[in-house]
């Protein structure tokens, strides 16, 4: 498939494809800054609270769990409604868990909403996917990718010192009530202008929900794309719950830099995922992936086996990782997204959404038993879990080889054929009736 062949219209948003863009990312931003906010209150909740680090870190794993476990669950029912209900009745749960996170009197009530707010929040990422795949056509969705995943480094750079901002002046309570706040206001907006994403509901064959699911998981090529998913999240979580610690212990910085230094990186960030998107609209994903892939693989190697190194050569490196971090995840995403049959876009979004929740907190696990820290604070091992890295990365470059294969065929075959429904649609007829 050539990526430049499309025509004017196609490239165009209408000002409603714009508003979905926006809420969608809004949305995100809300769903992350939940999940980022609480790893940094931990300096203040151990105490508050008086419990051990074991303890915290069960409140930030059951999170991750409860979402994988609950996004498996509604994957068989999620081609079975209106993707708009079903979007605001997970988002409601979320908003929901995230309040009694902003009122929890202890422990054990803290890590109760945190089980709610993960059952539903680990839901919504594969819906807003499906519907990002619905509404919009295969040769945009790298941009569209690029601004709703902008979110991630918005929270980090914005969402993050706001919310420990609030937490010195009010206490802990109060980041979570402000993401509520955020939460109720895109809820509205949703509720108010967004219109039903129910097209693929006249396509559905598998009466029951559970044989919806079962023929979803069991497809061949559906399984190349959640392996090549499996090995993303592998790459991304091994490094993540160790970098502040290796910066600091290992590469000599001091705890007033580390701010500095994820706000830069973050900024960087915002810029360079919509960049990300339109390249891979224009060139190719796959191409851009790889690209993505190869920086990421010479960074993490020379990163990984640093010592004591001058602050701006590790701004530098930092930009230059996150930047090939970006061009594969929003490339990888929007490929993936071209894998499932419509019929299929929910069920598949969902198991593949619990499969990164999973596999990245299995990640993180390995990741601590591969690196340990000595008595001077200095972590060890770090260079191996930076080759392990890199080997996931070299897996999944073949991986999404395949699978572009793969997608590249299916949307050239749909465009040859001038009866069939086509896929590359960007809007429902009654979107581009209204507009």
């Amino acid at each position: 498939m050539n990526p430049t062949s499309t025509s004017p219209t196609h490239r165009i948003f209408t000002p409603y494809q714009k508003f979905i863009v926006a809420v969608l990312a809004f949305l995100q931003f809300t769903i992350i800054l939940d999940f980022m906010v609480l790893s940094p209150l931990g300096a203040i909740l151990l105490p508050e609270l008086h419990i051990s680090t074991s303890q915290f870190g069960l409140v930030v794993s059951a999170y991750a769990f409860s979402a994988g476990a609950s996004g498996l669950l509604a994957a068989g029912f999620a081609d079975k409604f209106d993707r708009k209900k079903l979007l605001l009745f997970f988002y409601g749960g979320f908003v929901l868990g995230t309040l009694l996170c902003g009122i929890a009197p202890n422990y054990h009530f803290l890590l109760m909403a945190r089980v709610i707010t993960g059952m539903f929040g680990g839901v919504i990422s594969s819906v807003s996917f499906a519907i990002i795949t619905d509404l919009f056509s295969m040769e945009v969705r790298g941009r569209v990718m690029g601004f709703v995943q902008m979110s991630f480094s918005a929270s980090q750079v914005l969402g993050l010192p706001i919310g420990l901002y609030l937490a010195n002046l009010w206490g802990w309570h109060a980041p979570f009530l402000l993401i509520v706040g955020l939460c109720i206001l895109v809820g509205i907006a949703i509720i108010i202008y967004m219109r039903p994403v129910d097209a693929h509901l006249k396509m559905q064959t598998d009466k029951n929900a559970f044989i919806h699911l079962y023929h979803t998981a069991t497809n061949f090529t559906y399984a190349k794309a959640f392996a090549a998913t499996v090995f993303l999240a592998t790459g991304g979580f091994m490094l993540m719950p160790f970098g502040s610690a290796f910066a600091i212990n290992n590469l000599g910085l001091t705890l007033e830099q580390l701010p500095l230094l994820y706000m830069i990186t973050g900024i960087f960030s915002i810029v360079m995922g919509p960049l990300a998107g339109k390249l891979a609209d224009n060139i190719g994903k796959y191409k851009v992936f790889m690209m993505g892939s190869i920086i990421t693989i010479a960074i993490v190697i020379y990163y990984s086996n640093l010592s004591v190194t001058p602050f701006g050569v590790i701004v530098v490196l930092n930009v230059i990782l996150f930047a090939g971090i970006a061009a594969r995840m929003i490339s990888s995403s929007a490929l993936i997204t071209g894998v499932p049959e419509a019929r299929e876009r929910g069920a598949f979004m969902g198991i593949n959404s619990s499969i990164q929740q999973i596999s990245g907190g299995i990640a993180s696990a390995v990741a601590g038993v591969i690196v340990f820290q000595t008595p001077d604070g200095k972590l060890e091992n770090y260079p191996m879990l930076g080759y392990v890295v890199a080997t996931t990365s070299v897996i999944t470059i073949i991986l999404m080889y395949f699978l572009a294969q793969y997608v590249n065929q299916k949307y050239d075959c749909t465009k040859s054929s001038l009866t069939s429904q086509s896929e590359e649609t960007p809007v429902p007829p009654v979107i581009t009736a209204q507009e």
